[in-house]
């Protein structure tokens, strides 16, 4: 089964600073179909004025991935670490026992547009870390290039959860394809442009859930991007 959430129906809110829009179910925005999909909790569409952001907060036991579209995003934590994420970037921080970090604007002139994602891991109570690598876009073109997953194979980042997530960009013509195994998910966000997702055309903010499908093909139309998460 094949399921369209169109960027048009998602939740969210312009705060002046922050003009956010959430996939599914997240502080003041409450929908009960959407509370998340399998272990993928959290996708904000989030954009952040120049010198704006979120200050100093805490979470815990949740795997939280930053995916930075346009501009920069300085990052601080409780851990000690000090990071700017720019395109190309994958930032994950594990949670576990307790972290406080912020995320801020690192431009005092451009916006900056990023994903927020959140993954529910596979258990409570580890150890809080951070991680994060660069995935130039010569490592996404025409596939799906493999950035997080359980094991962190083919050089990709650690997170301690049941998926696996992909980034691939596809311009016209170029096909790339993940197969599923049997009781596998997945989820496929359009992060710009538009592209093909087994036969259904969808552009930036749209999701397609998959359930009992045995492959995700993307093609490209003009130039798109994607995030692909494989879940139990």
């Amino acid at each position: 089964m094949i399921t369209i959430r169109k960027a048009s129906d998602r939740g969210g809110a312009n705060h002046g600073w922050l003009d956010t829009h959430h996939t599914f179910s997240f502080a003041d925005y409450y929908d009960p179909k959407h509370m998340g999909f399998r272990a993928l909790r959290v996708i904000n569409d989030d954009r952040v004025t120049a010198g704006q952001g979120f200050g100093s907060h805490p979470h815990r036991d949740m795997e939280i991935l930053s995916y930075v579209l346009a501009g920069a995003l300085a990052h601080k934590d409780s851990m000690g670490t000090g990071a700017v994420i720019r395109p190309g970037d994958v930032q994950r921080m594990s949670a576990g026992t307790g972290v406080v970090h912020s995320e801020f604007n690192a431009s005092d002139r451009d916006e900056v547009h990023f994903l927020q994602i959140w993954i529910q891991p596979d258990k409570a109570g580890i150890r809080p870390g951070y991680e994060q690598k660069t995935f130039p876009d010569e490592d996404k073109r025409g596939r799906l290039r493999l950035v997080a997953s359980r094991d962190g194979r083919d050089g990709s980042l650690t997170i301690h959860a049941d998926a696996s997530v992909f980034a691939g960009v596809f311009r016209e013509s170029e096909t790339g394809e993940l197969a599923l195994g049997e009781k596998r998910h997945a989820w496929v966000h359009v992060t710009q442009g538009t592209v093909r997702v087994n036969g259904n055309d969808v552009s930036e903010g749209d999701g397609v859930a998959f359930s009992d499908e045995r492959v995700v093909r993307i093609e490209g139309v003009g130039t798109g991007e994607v995030l692909v998460f494989e879940l139990g």
